[in-house]
């Protein structure tokens, strides 16, 4: 993701929207809880399952799932026309080649190899069978080469092209002053009571595409060919978080929003939680779980810029940890359950103590190898102070600004 400093106009003093920091901070978080709840959930495979399960964890499990990787790709779409309008079609695209594309191999030797090997040693510790490869036609080298956690980068990416050569043909066709406004139309709509059902549509298609039961939304890829259903529904997402910038002061209006938002995104999970959504047909319970999706999306945006309008230092530190910390954090979630596994300890003990650690070398791993190097120059660009500016205006224009920090 980008830099996300706004300006009121021509002369106008540049303003933070802190709430995107809280946001980016929490979209990237939420996936290190996502995963720790993954061993104590009933009947879901995981390298490491644990004696104990809990019919909450799934739950915690489900309702994430639901949203996560839709409030990451559409804030990324936001943050990235952000830094196109600013920067350049060029620009653009090389920073998003350099923070986006290259930590996928350059991470992956460290943060997917090694889960496998910490997976043998637990069945070996446990005297199990280690864990199957996933059914399927896949051939077995590509499942050996598999993109693991980090496949959000290449999906990411791959979108980025899509939309970057679909408006590259729009901007012939169009002219840029008409593309600019057709923009700015559907942003609007995007952004207006209701705007949420034209934004879950992408995500409901993908479903269907996808086939399978939609309880379970979209499905990771597991290896590093392009699926049709991740790509559909996430571009979906990101063009949501496109349009809305384009659309001045779409945040403004979105934001009040948030507690109907939310209180429909209950609703909606509460009911596929229920036995009787297991008997929907495919195609409703696409919609639902699409619907439900954006519901969480749009309410959590809008209650973060709500929240934090002001600037708060250990939200805006966590916001510049956080790509490092998720690209990072599932072989030390793994390797600190392999031992907590077959202790009748409570789960929340467990979860409090694995949160613990993990946050703790995360951190200190951040603060050591990346916040003053070159590594953390490379993975969030140059690294400015942070501003002293006040809150941004009830009305969130948005307008890019001078600040350089990546973040994806």
């Amino acid at each position: 993701m980008t830099p996300h400093t706004t300006g009121a106009g021509t002369g106008s003093a540049r303003v933070r929207i802190h709430g995107l920091d809280a946001l980016r901070a929490f979209a990237l978080l939420l996936g290190i809880v996502l995963h720790s709840l993954l061993p104590f959930a009933p009947e879901t495979p995981w390298p490491i399952s644990d004696t104990r399960t809990s019919p909450a964890a799934f739950v915690g499990v489900y309702v994430i799932h639901l949203f996560r990787m839709t409030l990451f790709m559409m804030l990324a779409g936001y943050l990235g026309r952000m830094v196109l309008v600013r920067r350049g079609t060029r620009a653009y695209l090389r920073d998003r080649v350099v923070r986006i594309l290259l930590p996928l191999p350059v991470f992956w030797p460290v943060a997917v190899i090694p889960l496998g090997v910490l997976a043998g040693v637990a069945a070996s510790l446990r005297g199990t069978d280690a864990p199957e490869p996933p059914p399927g036609d896949v051939p077995l080298v590509l499942l050996m080469f598999t993109p693991g956690q980090l496949w959000f980068l290449l999906v990411l990416f791959e979108i980025i092209l899509i939309v970057l050569a679909a408006r590259a043909v729009l901007l012939r066709v169009l002219g840029p002053d008409r593309a600019e406004r057709w923009s700015a139309r559907i942003g609007a709509v995007l952004a207006a009571p209701g705007g949420v059902l034209l934004a879950a549509l992408p995500y409901s298609a993908a479903l269907l595409v996808q086939g399978s039961d939609p309880a379970q939304a979209i499905i990771a890829p597991a290896t590093i060919l392009p699926e049709a259903a991740p790509l559909l529904g996430y571009l979906g997402a990101f063009l949501t978080g496109w349009f809305l910038h384009a659309a001045p002061g779409s945040l403004g209006r979105l934001a009040p929003r948030w507690p109907l938002l939310l209180s429909l995104a209950v609703l909606g999970t509460v009911f596929m939680l229920l036995p009787v959504a297991a008997g929907l047909p495919l195609a409703a319970g696409a919609g639902i779980v699409a619907l439900t999706g954006l519901l969480w999306t749009y309410g959590l945006t809008g209650l973060m810029l709500r929240v934090f309008s002001r600037e708060h230092p250990v939200i805006r530190y966590l916001a510049d940890a956080s790509y490092w910390m998720y690209l990072m954090h599932l072989p030390l979630l793994v390797a600190i359950e392999i031992p907590l596994a077959d202790l009748a300890w409570p789960i929340t003990v467990k979860l409090l103590l694995t949160w613990t650690v993990t946050t703790a070398l995360l951190l200190g791993g951040y603060r050591l190898l990346v916040r003053h190097t070159a590594l953390g120059r490379w993975l969030n660009g140059p690294r400015r102070p942070a501003a002293d500016s006040p809150a941004a205006p009830r009305g969130l224009p948005e307008r890019p600004g001078p600040e350089r920090r990546q973040v994806p």
